[in-house]
Protein backbone atom coordinates (compact mmCIF):
# COMPACT_ATOMS: atom_id res chain seq x y z
CA UNK A 1 0.00 0.00 0.00
CA UNK A 2 1.05 3.14 -1.09
CA UNK A 3 0.93 6.31 1.68
CA UNK A 4 -0.70 9.35 1.85
CA UNK A 5 1.34 11.98 3.33
CA UNK A 6 -0.19 14.79 3.95
CA UNK A 7 1.87 18.03 5.28
CA UNK A 8 -0.16 21.12 7.02
CA UNK A 9 1.90 24.20 7.15
CA UNK A 10 -0.08 27.36 9.01
CA UNK A 11 0.01 30.37 6.51
CA UNK A 12 2.47 33.23 7.48
CA UNK A 13 1.98 36.13 9.92
CA UNK A 14 -1.11 38.35 9.81
CA UNK A 15 -1.73 41.47 11.35
CA UNK A 16 -4.77 39.84 13.12
CA UNK A 17 -2.42 37.11 14.44
CA UNK A 18 -0.21 39.62 15.97
CA UNK A 19 -3.11 41.92 17.22
CA UNK A 20 -5.03 38.79 18.81
CA UNK A 21 -8.17 39.53 16.96
CA UNK A 22 -10.16 36.98 14.88
CA UNK A 23 -9.33 37.14 10.86
CA UNK A 24 -10.62 38.67 8.35
CA UNK A 25 -9.53 38.21 4.86
CA UNK A 26 -6.61 39.77 5.56
CA UNK A 27 -3.39 39.51 3.71
CA UNK A 28 0.20 38.38 5.11
CA UNK A 29 2.25 40.92 7.41
CA UNK A 30 5.41 40.87 5.50
CA UNK A 31 4.06 40.11 1.72
CA UNK A 32 6.18 41.91 -0.50
CA UNK A 33 9.34 41.04 1.13
CA UNK A 34 9.60 37.38 0.20
CA UNK A 35 10.23 35.86 -3.49
CA UNK A 36 7.29 33.70 -5.04
CA UNK A 37 8.60 30.04 -4.98
CA UNK A 38 11.02 30.80 -2.41
CA UNK A 39 10.56 27.92 -0.56
CA UNK A 40 9.79 25.58 -3.79
CA UNK A 41 12.79 23.23 -3.25
CA UNK A 42 12.35 22.80 0.67
CA UNK A 43 11.24 18.98 -0.29
CA UNK A 44 12.34 16.24 -1.81
CA UNK A 45 9.76 15.60 -4.29
CA UNK A 46 7.32 18.29 -5.03
CA UNK A 47 4.86 17.91 -3.09
CA UNK A 48 1.14 18.65 -4.88
CA UNK A 49 0.11 21.95 -3.24
CA UNK A 50 -3.09 22.97 -1.82
CA UNK A 51 -4.71 25.70 -0.05
CA UNK A 52 -7.27 27.42 1.53
CA UNK A 53 -9.67 30.26 0.05
CA UNK A 54 -8.16 33.24 1.65
CA UNK A 55 -5.62 35.61 0.59
CA UNK A 56 -3.25 34.67 3.28
CA UNK A 57 -3.36 31.25 2.66
CA UNK A 58 -2.81 31.64 -1.19
CA UNK A 59 -0.13 34.12 -0.47
CA UNK A 60 1.59 31.72 1.77
CA UNK A 61 1.54 28.92 -0.97
CA UNK A 62 3.11 31.36 -3.46
CA UNK A 63 5.83 30.49 -1.79
CA UNK A 64 6.31 27.07 -2.70
CA UNK A 65 5.20 27.07 -6.32
CA UNK A 66 2.52 28.69 -8.59
CA UNK A 67 0.14 25.31 -9.15
CA UNK A 68 -2.24 25.51 -6.15
CA UNK A 69 -5.48 24.06 -5.69
CA UNK A 70 -7.83 25.73 -3.36
CA UNK A 71 -9.75 23.86 -1.51
CA UNK A 72 -12.87 24.90 0.25
CA UNK A 73 -12.28 22.54 3.35
CA UNK A 74 -8.75 24.32 4.07
CA UNK A 75 -11.02 27.47 4.64
CA UNK A 76 -10.63 29.10 8.25
CA UNK A 77 -13.28 28.41 10.38
CA UNK A 78 -16.07 31.35 10.37
CA UNK A 79 -16.06 33.10 12.95
CA UNK A 80 -19.38 35.18 12.09
CA UNK A 81 -19.78 38.45 13.91
CA UNK A 82 -16.33 38.17 15.98
CA UNK A 83 -14.08 38.84 12.54
CA UNK A 84 -11.94 41.25 12.99
CA UNK A 85 -12.63 41.75 16.41
CA UNK A 86 -9.95 41.02 19.48
CA UNK A 87 -9.56 38.53 21.69
CA UNK A 88 -9.22 40.85 24.70
CA UNK A 89 -12.45 43.12 23.98
CA UNK A 90 -14.25 40.21 24.00
CA UNK A 91 -13.48 39.29 26.98
CA UNK A 92 -14.20 42.67 28.13
CA UNK A 93 -18.22 42.89 26.11
CA UNK A 94 -18.75 39.05 26.04
CA UNK A 95 -17.01 37.52 28.57
CA UNK A 96 -19.67 35.10 29.17
CA UNK A 97 -20.06 33.71 25.14
CA UNK A 98 -16.63 33.63 24.85
CA UNK A 99 -15.72 31.40 27.82
CA UNK A 100 -18.89 29.33 26.50
CA UNK A 101 -17.43 29.17 22.89
CA UNK A 102 -14.21 27.96 24.54
CA UNK A 103 -15.50 25.50 26.77
CA UNK A 104 -18.05 24.06 24.60
CA UNK A 105 -17.10 22.69 20.97
CA UNK A 106 -20.38 22.72 19.54
CA UNK A 107 -21.00 26.05 20.94
CA UNK A 108 -21.31 29.28 18.26
CA UNK A 109 -21.95 32.56 20.08
CA UNK A 110 -20.46 34.37 17.33
CA UNK A 111 -22.96 33.27 14.56
CA UNK A 112 -20.27 31.39 12.49
CA UNK A 113 -18.87 27.90 12.87
CA UNK A 114 -18.27 25.91 15.81
CA UNK A 115 -15.31 23.98 16.19
CA UNK A 116 -17.62 20.91 16.10
CA UNK A 117 -18.65 21.26 13.14
CA UNK A 118 -15.07 22.68 11.73
CA UNK A 119 -14.08 19.69 12.95
CA UNK A 120 -16.21 17.24 11.36
CA UNK A 121 -15.38 19.47 7.77
CA UNK A 122 -11.77 18.65 8.14
CA UNK A 123 -12.49 15.03 9.15
CA UNK A 124 -14.47 14.88 6.36
CA UNK A 125 -11.65 16.01 4.00
CA UNK A 126 -8.75 13.79 5.70
CA UNK A 127 -11.15 10.93 4.97
CA UNK A 128 -11.40 11.89 1.52
CA UNK A 129 -7.47 11.80 0.90
CA UNK A 130 -7.06 8.43 2.65
CA UNK A 131 -7.57 6.47 -0.99
CA UNK A 132 -5.25 9.01 -2.66
CA UNK A 133 -1.31 8.29 -2.39
CA UNK A 134 1.28 10.90 -2.51
CA UNK A 135 2.54 13.54 -1.09
CA UNK A 136 0.36 16.90 -0.31
CA UNK A 137 1.35 20.52 1.10
CA UNK A 138 -1.94 21.84 2.78
CA UNK A 139 -1.36 25.49 3.35
CA UNK A 140 -4.01 26.41 6.08
CA UNK A 141 -5.15 28.36 9.27
CA UNK A 142 -4.40 26.97 13.06
CA UNK A 143 -7.99 26.44 13.86
CA UNK A 144 -8.07 23.62 10.84
CA UNK A 145 -4.99 22.00 11.92
CA UNK A 146 -6.01 21.80 15.04
CA UNK A 147 -9.18 20.05 13.56
CA UNK A 148 -7.01 18.41 11.81
CA UNK A 149 -4.78 16.85 14.78
CA UNK A 150 -7.63 16.63 17.08
CA UNK A 151 -9.36 14.05 14.63
CA UNK A 152 -6.12 12.09 14.30
CA UNK A 153 -5.22 12.03 17.80
CA UNK A 154 -8.82 11.29 18.76
CA UNK A 155 -8.40 13.48 21.86
CA UNK A 156 -10.61 16.41 23.20
CA UNK A 157 -7.69 18.90 23.18
CA UNK A 158 -8.54 21.54 20.52
CA UNK A 159 -7.95 24.12 22.59
CA UNK A 160 -4.71 23.16 24.13
CA UNK A 161 -2.91 23.00 20.81
CA UNK A 162 -0.86 25.95 19.66
CA UNK A 163 -0.08 26.60 16.03
CA UNK A 164 2.68 29.24 15.43
CA UNK A 165 2.60 31.12 12.10
CA UNK A 166 4.79 28.88 9.56
CA UNK A 167 4.82 25.82 11.74
CA UNK A 168 4.20 22.33 10.04
CA UNK A 169 3.00 18.76 10.71
CA UNK A 170 3.18 16.06 8.96
CA UNK A 171 0.45 13.43 8.66
CA UNK A 172 0.63 10.25 6.63
CA UNK A 173 -1.47 7.08 6.38
CA UNK A 174 -1.07 3.93 5.46
CA UNK A 175 -3.93 1.83 7.45
CA UNK A 176 -4.14 4.32 9.54
CA UNK A 177 -3.07 7.90 9.97
CA UNK A 178 0.51 8.51 12.04
CA UNK A 179 1.76 12.44 13.34
CA UNK A 180 4.98 13.49 12.68
CA UNK A 181 6.68 16.68 13.96
CA UNK A 182 8.76 18.26 11.33
CA UNK A 183 12.57 19.62 12.07
CA UNK A 184 13.24 22.85 10.98
CA UNK A 185 11.22 23.00 7.90
CA UNK A 186 11.27 26.83 7.25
Amino acid sequence: MQATRLTLMCHARTVAQKLASFPTNEPLEFYGQWAKGSRSGQFEETPRLLCGPELRTQQTAELFGSDVEIIAALRDCDFGRWRGARINDLQKSEPEALQAWLDDPTSAPHGGESVAQLTVRVAQWLKSLEATPGHFLAITHPFVIHAALTQVLQAKAFNLIDVEPLSAIELRFTGRWRLRLLEGVI
